[in-house]
């Protein structure tokens, strides 16, 4: 963690008071939250805020150049610039390692300098932010904004380390205008920022420490029972650690005055992969649409092109999590499972088109049914590209007389079981693409699919205490997003004192779990 938790707490207590002393005049604001956020950054290591600075300097001078000159060449070359820099830092080690093994593999040793190069924490997330505005302001969606602003924007320090993944379009607007402390909501960043850290050290890192941790880091000692828990646990935990994050991160923004996009939206509730993207990290899944998947083409260029697309785009997507041949298997996976579920889909919709005249639509009740409520952010394989909030479109069946009452009857209750098993099968996909995602390496991986079937013994791990935090981990997961809404309402609407006594036993409840453990990072850190 950059911060230890009080420090952090130290340091937002002071940036907090004067932020809000100077939030009505963002000229005096600025200049003040930079050194701040630089600061923030720096306190893991100093050296890295020189990164930071160049690739806004330089980013700055490209978005000027690109402005101006309106020439293609300059916006390549500051891509380049950019995916050098993230290039070098998080993926030398990887790349350089690899074509090693290869060579020697095939008898041609050449040995490569193996640098020791240490990683930028969060250099994947202000390197795509950086992208993103260049990008933008080529395609003319986003001015050049000041110097002084880029240079806030990319360094502002609730997303900065890990997200979310703002864009300039989002961010400058607010930044530019002045904001009153008054109009701060106070109890709905408390209640985001409370819940994120109950999340976080309640759950993740209980999780964590009591269960994940032992059995992926030594498989060989835990039997099929520990392993098979500890998946579902580290999906419990890498959503609780992630989405508190977020929360955190939206929190504190908010009590600086400004709005973040949400990051998650009951992703293990999803009824297919494509709704998963949907729904999990939703700022990145957006991002790699628009900056990756529909530059390639998206779907406009054929079927095998499409696929083709989607399969670089999850693929590039499982990379820039990690160096690692792990996360790269995991992104083609992702990519691969989207693409049979797009000709699944096809091949649904040709039997129906075929079977079925085109004059009557299904009753209210059966599509309702069988189509999900799309989230505010469509996914990579959605098939719209004409916006960011343009609806999904998908097939739905026709019918060609009314159905007899016993038909409807059954049609009724397929449609709920449909949609359960749906869930299902995409959660236990998604829980066993994790593995890769946490193991180490992918003999680690092959060691605990291989053990999972085949190791029996006790399961002293799986506790009732470990059980029922995945069970809470999974309900918070699967909570409707109206729901937190109308909770955050009401404790809005509570007087002082309900709150104050609500916040107090949050807190204690906190301190009572971290007294008897470390507070873990955050595992996007490390990304």
């Amino acid at each position: 963690m950059i911060f230890p938790t009080i420090e952090f707490a130290a340091f937002f207590v002071v940036v907090m008071a004067t932020s809000w002393l100077l939030m009505p005049r963002p000229a005096l604001w600025k200049p003040f939250i930079l050194p701040a956020s630089y600061f923030f950054y720096g306190f893991a290591d100093a050296r890295f805020v020189l990164l930071i600075v160049a690739s806004t300097l330089i980013n700055q001078a490209a978005a000027w150049a690109i402005h101006r000159f309106r020439d293609r060449r300059i916006l390549a070359a500051a891509i380049a610039c950019d995916l050098g820099l993230l290039g070098w830092f998080k993926y030398y080690g990887f790349f350089a390692l690899s074509v090693d093994r290869a060579l020697t593999d095939a008898g041609l040793p050449a040995p490569l300098p193996l640098l020791q190069v240490a990683l930028p924490i969060g250099i994947s997330f202000f390197t795509f932010q950086a992208l993103s505005y260049v990008i933008d302001v080529h395609r003319g969606i986003t001015p050049p904004a000041p110097l002084l602003d880029f240079a806030v924007y990319e360094a502002f320090f609730p997303h900065l380390v890990a997200g979310p993944i703002v864009r300039a379009s989002e961010f400058l607007p607010q930044l530019a205008t002045p904001r009153d402390p008054a109009r701060v909501p106070t109890t709905r960043a408390a209640f985001l920022i409370l819940g994120g850290l109950i999340k976080k050290v309640v759950l993740a890192d209980v999780i964590a420490s009591r269960l994940v941790d032992p059995v992926f880091d030594a498989p060989g000692q835990h039997s099929s029972t520990e392993i098979g828990v500890a998946i579902y646990g580290y999906a419990v935990q890498i959503y609780c650690d992630f989405s508190a994050y977020s929360d955190i991160a939206i929190g504190i923004a908010l009590l600086l005055g400004f709005r973040f996009p949400d990051n998650f939206d009951r992703p293990y509730a999803a009824r297919s992969l494509q709704e998963f993207w949907r729904r999990w990290h939703m700022t990145l899944s957006r991002w790699l649409r628009d900056y990756v998947y529909l530059p390639l083409g998206g779907s406009r260029r054929g079927r095998r092109r499409t696929h083709l697309n989607l399969m670089i785009t999850m693929t590039l997507g499982g990379l820039w999590h990690g160096a690692s041949w792990t996360f790269v298997l995991w992104g083609a996976l992702h990519g691969a499972a989207l693409v049979t579920e797009r000709r699944l889909r096809a091949r649904r919709t040709g039997r129906t088109a075929t079977a079925r005249p085109a004059q009557m639509p299904l009753p209210r009740a059966e599509r309702a049914a069988d189509v999900p409520a799309q989230p505010n952010v469509p996914a990579i394989d959605s098939g719209t590209e004409a916006s960011s909030t343009a609806p999904t479109s998908r097939a739905v069946g026709l019918a060609t007389a009314p159905a007899p009452a016993a038909a409807g009857t059954a049609a009724r209750v397929a449609g709920p079981v449909r949609g359960w098993a749906a869930r299902l099968a995409v959660f236990h996909f998604v829980c066993a693409t994790w593995v890769l995602f946490r193991a180490p390496d992918l003999d680690t991986a092959g060691r605990l699919f291989a053990r999972l079937f085949t190791a029996g013994g006790p399961a002293p791990l799986v506790t009732p205490s470990v059980v029922a935090a995945i069970a809470v981990g999974l309900t918070t997961a699967a909570v409707p997003q109206h729901w937190w809404t109308r909770a955050q309402a009401r404790f809005t609407q509570m007087s002082l004192g309900p709150q104050i006594a609500l916040l107090t036993m949050a807190m204690m409840v906190i301190y009572a779990v971290v007294g008897q453990q470390d507070v873990a990072p955050f595992i996007y850190f490390r990304f």
